[in-house]
């Protein structure tokens, strides 16, 4: 039999600082790591706002009256006017809109307003990351709703 050379090896206390230097550096790299918006997930924001936008318009024509879906320029928010739901945009997102700033005589600022005969105040939601994205298109005469992609891919 071989006899066990006493120093061969590591030490329990060289394993645990091994441990905890490694430990250490994860803390400090992973948080740097970027949690950032796929371009999927940036697609599926897209296609979100358009089906609110369209619902909206549905709706305004159901209940033979209009229906306003609301846009929170600062809170990053896309907010229904015929149901309780809103879909809040990341902050790594650009988000901006191109909206009318008067419609059917009146002031409307940050709404795309939808009539009961299908048509709407229109208006244009663009959202992008690092030089992709898409446009959300709502036409004012028929208030038809479109999704465009924008930028490279």
């Amino acid at each position: 039999m071989r006899a066990v050379d006493a120093r061969a090896g590591f030490t329990l206390i060289e394993a645990v600082c091994a441990l905890a230097v490694i430990a250490l550096l994860a803390a400090i790299v992973l948080p740097e790591i970027p949690h950032a918006t796929s371009t999927s997930r940036l697609a599926g924001y897209a296609v979100e706002i358009a089906a609110l936008l369209k619902g909206d318009r549905n709706a305004a024509m159901r209940r033979n009256a209009m229906v306003a879906t609301t846009l929170d320029a600062d809170r990053r928010i896309v907010r229904s006017g015929a149901r309780a739901g809103s879909i809040e945009i990341p902050h790594d997102v650009l988000f901006s809109a191109l909206l009318a700033q008067r419609c059917g005589g009146r002031p409307v600022g940050s709404t795309i307003d939808f009539f009961p005969s299908g048509a709407s105040c229109g208006g244009t939601i663009a959202i992008t990351r690092q030089g992709f994205g898409y446009q959300i298109r709502v036409n004012w005469l028929t208030g038809a709703v479109d999704v465009v992609p924008i930028g490279k891919s």
